[in-house]
């Protein structure tokens, strides 16, 4: 019997004629055939004579062929009628079923408070799925801030977990954290108390100097202040991407070259009102204050000028390989020796040890001008280092101090036309401290980290923060391997992780049944694209010490709370960067994972040959196990086969394919190029196709990719469901989820994105695609039903 999916999963029924009709029909049909009924009922009937009986023979023949016809017509006719019905049955009556838990209906409210219905989605699919939210955020930066949520519910809620010693320090540092009151009360005296440490400040009157290297070494090892320069331990950006020292310039709060800001004066004179503030709240003399400042600016704006140009650093060496005795020889203000030893032990160091160096020429300049001022303003030196530090434990002190901190980062935005940023912000730790654009962007691309901007600007680029997310961040940098286990057995269980991956796999197959049947690929580079699919791996979820944590990683021994927060905030970077440390000093992984399980970025390493998606990414609304598969596919399965092909970009390049069709690949670049070009932008809006290319086939292809896994799940698997009061039909629902991933306000473009303007990554793509007009009904011609289309992936 037929069936269909439906509420319970399966709908039976029966569209059989009567059982008197069917054994007529099936006597007759075997007496024309030459047989008869073994027994039972047919047989006894036979043998009852009807009024017909005694007609000739003649007659018995004529009426027995007529009513053989009349029989095939009915049962003709009965069948026609019951596939009538079926269809009725299946497609009204059944139909899918409308998925009704917690987790759809979460998803139903936000797709009604995103979407504009009085919209016509084949003019302006856009608006339609987008335009009835004002998004100041887009959607991966609404999800990430809701697995931040997820992490203040966990740390909120210590009775819920059965924990150990360690974890249980996690909670206490986070809820240290949350008692603003106790923070507030301290005020600046566990700050006074760290200055002591260091030998005093001469501002105060209470100053006993100390060696300057041994000072330099506590700022560097103790408080993870480095006021010259910045050293850390990253892998080498090309191969064999050994762990090695790396030695760069420092961190500025400002630009301090004036040829390079227009409101150069009124810069310096912000930046001047924060140091002096700064002082005054340590209870410095403002006379005092104001001239150690104003010095302190000028070493700053010094060491600006020893930067290398944009430009130069861009056609330089990446770093150049020296020995620390070499370092020593070029640079010999600072007792390099020392301060690395005390910064990266447990690391044992000599003279011969080699380190790389990022600008080798700022550090000889930056040494001769410590040089020259310990010899004339030693204390003047003093309050330079100081004043930074300061500013780096800001985030750890009470709110006069980070209000002065939000203050400065305003009043820079409003200068020099750029977003407010976090400066000095000493939480990011897992990524690579380079700050010149060389480095920086060396190390994306050897990365080809995908899913957001692989910048410095944009990972130093935040918003104020409430108190609750600041102390989450600052709980998840310091107890990685505790939040990350959490987070996991919260979130990404085992079914989940189970039907992430059947998604995965459902993509990788259609990516591989695609480029069967692409025009201009051959068939050897189709081989050879097979195999590399074959041959890749994947990172679901979250690295193997998340998804099977080491207690003894949990411990935190070397780790003291208390008695004041800022105490507990520097036992935790000390302990930081010694876990760090040890971990580089062990056999190097395969693949070091560069965004943590509650991230939302999915990237392609190209080194290793793994993409990798992490378990804050498969999270509603892009995934759950109990959506409709239309979602799924549709927002998680885009994002999947848009990251898988950008492992092939290279084909697109000239000369990347050299036995291909290159006429007809060419053909459907230039295609390509002008779909997305012909679309209209919103005022404000920025779009440089040149740049975003490889984004934008990357979307048109995900898109498709996800589309025939998405056809070939519904003729296996039966038994969807969709959202109830969206009136959309499971195939509309795959394209409204895949635009949802899109969602944000098109104004809050960065003009140097890498991807194209929100309403082009969804527009460029589903106007592509031919199903999505059929199943919306576009009329030929209209926005999303073009005339052409192109097919490049």
């Amino acid at each position: 019997m037929p069936r269909v999916g439906g509420a319970a999963g399966w709908c039976v029924f029966s569209v059989l004629p009567p059982p008197h009709s069917v054994q007529e029909g099936e006597d007759e049909w075997g007496r024309a055939m030459g047989s008869e009924p073994a027994s039972g009922v047919g047989t006894r009937r036979r043998r009852e004579r009807s009024p017909e009986e005694g007609l000739p023979a003649v007659h018995s023949r004529q009426w027995a062929m007529a009513r053989r016809a009349l029989m095939t017509v009915l049962l003709f006719s009965l069948i026609l009628g019951g596939s009538l019905l079926l269809w009725g049955y299946v497609f009204k009556g059944c139909g899918p079923a409308h998925c009704e838990m917690p987790v759809c209906r979460d998803l139903l409210s936000l797709y009604l408070a995103s979407g504009n219905t009085s919209v016509a989605p084949c003019t302006d699919f856009f608006s339609f799925a987008c335009g009835n939210t004002n998004r100041t955020t887009s959607s991966f930066q609404a999800l990430a801030k809701e697995n931040k949520r997820r992490l203040q519910r966990i740390l909120e809620a210590p009775g819920s977990w059965r924990l150990d010693s360690g974890e249980e320090k996690a909670f206490q540092f986070y809820s240290s954290c949350m008692d603003t009151g106790a923070i507030e009360g301290a005020g600046a005296g566990p700050l006074r108390q760290v200055i002591e440490e260091l030998g005093g400040w001469p501002v105060s009157g209470d100053w006993t100097p100390l060696d300057f290297n041994r000072t330099l070494s506590l700022l560097m090892s103790q408080y993870g202040h480095f006021p010259f320069f910045r050293a850390y331990l990253r892998p080498l950006p090309t191969p064999p991407y050994t762990p090695v020292i790396q030695i760069d310039q420092p961190e500025f709060d400002v630009p301090l070259k004036q040829k390079q800001e227009m409101n150069y004066a009124q810069i310096l004179r912000e930046y001047l009102t924060y140091l002096n503030r700064l002082g005054t709240l340590l209870g410095g003399d403002p006379n005092k204050v104001g001239e150690h400042a104003s010095f302190s600016i000028s070493i700053n704006s010094q060491l600006y000028q020893f930067l290398r140009p944009p430009e130069q650093q861009a056609q330089g060496k990446l770093f150049q390989m020296v020995t620390i005795d070499q370092l020593q020889e070029m640079a010999p203000a600072i007792d390099w020796l020392s301060c690395l030893q005390a910064t990266f032990a447990p690391m044992s160091l000599s003279p011969s040890h080699p380190v790389a160096v990022h600008d080798l020429e700022y550090l000889k300049n930056m040494s001769q001008l410590v040089e020259k001022q310990l010899s004339k303003h030693r204390d003047f030196l003093q309050s330079h280092m100081i004043l930074g530090l300061v500013g780096t434990l800001s985030p750890a002190l009470d709110s006069k101090f980070q209000e002065a901190r939000r203050l400065l980062s305003q009043k820079l935005g409003e200068l020099t036309g750029r977003p407010p940023t976090v400066l000095h912000e000493e939480l990011i730790s897992d990524i690579p401290r380079v700050l010149s654009a060389a480095p920086w962007a060396s190390w994306c691309r050897s990365q080809h980290i995908r899913g957001g901007s692989c910048t410095k600007r944009a990972l130093l680029t935040k918003p104020a923060h409430p108190r609750w997310m600041t102390c989450v961040e600052k709980t998840a940098a310091f107890f990685k391997p505790t939040l990350a286990a959490l987070f996991v057995r919260e979130a990404f269980g085992p079914s989940t992780r189970s039907a992430a991956m059947e998604l995965f796999t459902a993509i990788k197959d259609a990516l591989i049944a695609r480029f069967q049947m692409l025009p201009w690929m051959d068939e050897e580079t189709r081989a050879k694209v097979q195999d590399k699919v074959t041959q890749l791996q994947v990172k679901m979820g979250a690295p193997e010490w998340a998804l099977k944590p080491d207690p003894a990683r949990q411990e935190y021994n070397d780790i003291q709370l208390g008695p004041s927060f800022l105490q507990s905030f520097l036992s935790c970077v000390r302990s930081r960067r010694a876990r760090v440390i040890r971990s580089f000093l062990q056999p190097f992984p395969n693949h070091r994972w560069q965004v943590l399980p509650w991230g939302v970025n999915a990237y392609y390493s190209i080194p290793d040959h793994v993409v990798v998606f992490p378990a804050g990414l498969l999270q509603p609304p892009f995934f759950h196990p109990g959506y409709p598969r239309a979602v799924n596919f549709g927002a998680a399965g885009s994002v999947m086969a848009h990251e898988l092909l950008h492992i092939f970009y290279q084909l697109l390049f000239p000369g990347g394919c050299p036995a291909c069709d290159t006429h007809a690949l060419q053909g459907a670049l230039v295609c390509l190029e002008r779909h997305y070009a012909a679309f209209p932008l919103p005022n404000g809006t920025f779009f440089n196709g040149s740049r975003t290319f490889l984004e934008d086939a990357a979307d048109t292809g995900g898109l498709a990719i996800a589309l025939q896994a998405y056809s070939k799940r519904l003729l296996w698997y039966r038994g969807e469901t969709t959202l109830p009061s969206l009136n959309l039909s499971p195939w509309q629902l795959f394209f409204r989820s895949y635009a949802q991933v899109m969602c944000r306000d098109p104004s809050t473009q960065d003009p140097q994105d890498t991807h194209s303007p929100p309403t082009l990554r969804i527009h460029g793509p589903l106007s592509n695609s031919p199903a999505f007009a059929r199943h919306f009904h576009c009329p030929h011609g209209t926005l999303m039903n073009p005339s052409s289309r192109c097919q490049l992936w």
